[in-house]
């Protein structure tokens, strides 16, 4: 089977990419916090990654109505106010200018959302382009090893 660009795919990636947006909905289904259905689908050690290993299958796979409906149930996850979630939240510091803080201030008004899940969101739309990206630059290159998986944390 080839793909759009004409990189061969196993014979099989149709059904895999059925199987994981079948195993994404039963989840979906029994209506988890979105960090949850995060971790356990399109997460680093979740469902996709497990399922495609390989960088270009990955890069596939995110093209493909299966993965833009999971993405879909993921939105709809996030849109539901939970108070408490199956895994901890980690809070983090960012510096940035005073301008861009402002910004980002005003587009959370805007839409009416916390300043908190306006960032989060823009953060999964980035890992989604970076993810996307890195996958597809790898089709380019002949025998591109898949892209790293975990990384050691610092001072672990």
């Amino acid at each position: 089977m080839e793909n759009i660009r004409g990189t061969t795919l196993p014979a099989d990636f149709e059904r895999c990419a059925q199987d994981v947006h079948e195993a994404a909905l039963k989840l979906f289904l029994t209506k988890p916090d979105w960090a949850k259905f995060f971790r356990e689908v399109l997460g680093v050690t979740g469902l996709v990654h497990r399922t495609f290993v390989d960088s270009r299958e990955l890069a596939a796979f995110q093209r493909t109505p299966e993965c833009r409906e999971i993405r879909s149930m993921l939105h709809q996850l996030r849109t539901r106010r939970r108070d408490t979630y199956d895994e901890p939240m980690h809070m983090i510091t960012v510096r940035l200018p005073k301008s861009l803080h402002q910004a980002l201030q005003a587009e959370a008004h805007l839409h009416q959302v916390s300043m908190n899940r306006l960032c989060i969101t823009k953060l999964l739309q980035v890992v989604d382009l970076i993810t996307v990206t890195e996958a597809t630059a790898g089709e380019s290159e002949a025998g591109a090893a898949p892209m790293p998986r975990n990384r050691k944390k610092r001072g672990s």
